[in-house]
């Protein structure tokens, strides 16, 4: 009888030990990338907003980033692999499934966006609450942004005017970024940003447009020689990025840890990922200069030309939303607006 009892309070212990455990550590949750964690978004952004949920959790999140697609798949595959729960969270480009997503497009148009990603990354997150909630609505989002400038890079040829971009190849991110190019004379070629410094050392491509923060991570000072920036207090183009989570994965959490993943999404979520490009877009613009690459500036003059062939590209893509049901001026008038507010201009 007595070792019976033994044999109890030691199963006792073991099991309310079992459960320390395990309340010490409720949840793994694994999020999935498609770049290097050296880039500017995963170092600034993702990996210390990581460690801000585990800390703030007490040590009950634990937290695992998965860059350059380590748990399968292709970039543009992310969204569903977020929806359907093969992963409990991650970052993905709307862009890179066109048309599912059109509203996102109105920060992807030519000189909408400011050149301050956390301005116009704010701007976006008030935008996603009035017109994009619906769309998104399979996945739990976080926090959405842009990067910063949009700068064309080149190998073999200097892009100093308009009429330099005629007849160029350039990878472009997006449907809207495409069709700028194509209205300047490029055979615009879409891919994700990861197939990019291949396509460009093989000579399939003469450059492509990506911002400065991500030049260094790719390579693309040692690939690229010439380097042209946009003037003004506008980005040629942008691309809009969704920072998600798994719904199953959020309704599973207890009530207290849902509160902590609540305190981390959100407007003051959207500036901080927006903050990562631009604290990014300094370290590779110098790198590509310390290597001793050309790099253009376009003058306001020069720049004015560009935005004159913008305009039809703005133009269609309004008329587009209109004939798909959405206010599409309605959309571009409160972006402009929004990026106004947060840029405080």
């Amino acid at each position: 009888m007595k070792s019976f009892l033994k044999t109890a309070l030691v199963a006792s212990v073991a099991t309310v030990l079992t459960m320390g455990a395990a309340t010490a550590q409720d949840v793994t949750l694994r999020f999935q990338h498609f770049i290097s964690n050296a880039s500017a978004v995963p170092k600034n952004f993702m990996i210390p907003w990581g460690a801000k949920i585990e800390e703030e959790s007490s040590g009950r999140i634990d937290f695992e980033l998965y860059p350059a697609m380590q748990l399968g798949g292709a970039p543009p595959a992310l969204y569903q692999q977020i929806a359907d729960g093969v992963i409990d969270g991650g970052w993905f480009l709307p862009a890179y499934t066109p048309g599912r997503f059109p509203s996102s497009e109105v920060f992807e148009l030519p000189f909408v966006s400011s050149k301050s990603a956390e301005d116009t990354s704010r701007a976006a997150y008030e935008f996603y609450l009035k017109y994009m909630q619906e769309e998104f609505a399979d996945v739990k989002v976080l926090a959405v942004h842009v990067h910063g400038e949009g700068v064309i890079h080149t190998r073999g040829r200097t892009v100093e005017r308009l009429e330099d971009m005629d007849g160029l190849k350039l990878r472009g991110p997006s449907r809207q970024a495409n069709a700028l190019l194509a209205a300047m004379g490029v055979s615009p070629i879409g891919m994700p940003v990861p197939a990019f410094p291949e396509q460009l050392s093989k000579g399939v491509v003469d450059g492509g447009v990506i911002p400065w923060e991500i030049v260094p991570s790719l390579k693309v000072h040692e690939l690229a020689d010439s380097h042209t920036e946009i003037g003004g207090d506008r980005s040629l183009y942008n691309t809009f990025f969704v920072w998600a989570m798994n719904w199953d994965s959020y309704n599973a959490l207890p009530d207290d840890l849902k509160a902590v993943i609540d305190a981390n999404a959100g407007l003051e979520t959207s500036g901080w990922a927006g903050r990562a490009m631009d604290i990014g877009d300094v370290p590779g613009r110098e790198t590509t200069v310390a290597n001793g690459n050309t790099i253009i500036e376009l003058d306001e003059a020069e720049t004015a030309r560009w935005r004159e062939v913008a305009g039809p590209v703005i133009t269609a893509w309004v008329a587009e939303m209109d004939g798909r049901g959405l206010p599409g001026q309605a959309m571009l008038d409160d972006a402009r607006m929004l990026i106004e507010k947060h840029s405080g201009m």
